[in-house]
């Protein structure tokens, strides 16, 4: 298995349909400890989406902006396991007025939430979870990205904005983690049905655009296939791979218009 001996923390899990979920499932099945982190009025759903996993984890709080939330977090994994091998971030917001066509009327506070929160707490958990890897000798992170660096997408307006961002965190992450022994990716994946997505204004569009351009099949209801190539580069079978952002978007990242 991919994953045996290796502890894992999965972050933003909110409910069993999201990517973080199906991530904490395979890296079960492939033999990984984990623990999950929820966040405020969330934490019921995903003390629920916890028992439905094989091994039902632990879940902890954690509000990825409260330094307090970030260093408990950190010093409960030290109690329980004393090192880390590997993290997944899936954490994200944007406010209402920050998405569905609000691009040019965003107020600076709703762009600059949803960068600090979706982007800049890639680095935020990183320089967290350091001393946890560095006990393990190195590790993995690995974030959820959504292709924007060269497009803009209809309704996703700042969140696409702080994606882009979120790509540029992970190669400088990479350059500077790589002497620790760290390695940083992404994992873009195409539109999936999640509670996340959902919330986006206009979302039904993605699903439509990929039916037609992407080369390969894309099942919008299953994120399995993402979770799998997340538990791939947590995994020493990617040991050499770092700064990357890796698409599981049935081709559709490759295919011109």
């Amino acid at each position: 298995m991919l994953l045996t001996g290796k502890r894992v923390l999965v972050t933003g899990v909110l409910t069993h349909g999201s990517i973080a979920w199906h991530s904490a499932k395979v890296a079960q099945e492939q033999g990984a400890e984990i623990l999950l982190t929820g966040f405020g009025r969330g934490m019921r759903l995903t003390q629920r989406a916890a028992r439905r996993l094989p091994d039902p984890p632990d879940v902890f709080e954690l509000d990825i902006n409260d330094p307090v939330h970030m260093q408990q977090l950190v010093d409960e994994l030290g109690r329980r396991w004393g090192s880390l091998d590997g993290a997944l971030h899936a954490i994200a917001f944007a406010p209402e007025d920050a998405l569905g066509g609000n691009f040019l009327t965003t107020p600076v506070e709703s762009a600059s939430l949803a960068f600090t929160t979706s982007a800049f707490s890639y680095k935020t958990l990183a320089v967290g979870l350091l001393p946890l890897f560095e006990e393990a000798g190195g590790g993995a992170l690995v974030t959820l990205d959504f292709d924007n660096s060269t497009q803009a997408w209809p309704a996703y307006d700042w969140m696409g904005v702080c994606k882009a961002a979120l790509a540029s965190v992970t190669r400088y992450l990479a350059r500077d983690l790589g002497r620790h022994n760290v390695r940083v990716n992404a994992v873009s994946a195409g539109p999936l049905s999640t509670m996340a997505a959902k919330g986006i204004a206009g979302f039904e569009r993605f699903q439509d655009v990929w039916s037609e351009r992407a080369p390969l099949t894309w099942d919008t209801s299953d994120p399995t296939p993402v979770a799998n190539m997340i538990c791939v580069m947590l995994s020493d079978f990617a040991t050499k791979v770092t700064g990357e952002v890796i698409h599981v978007d049935a081709g559709f990242h490759a295919i011109a218009t």
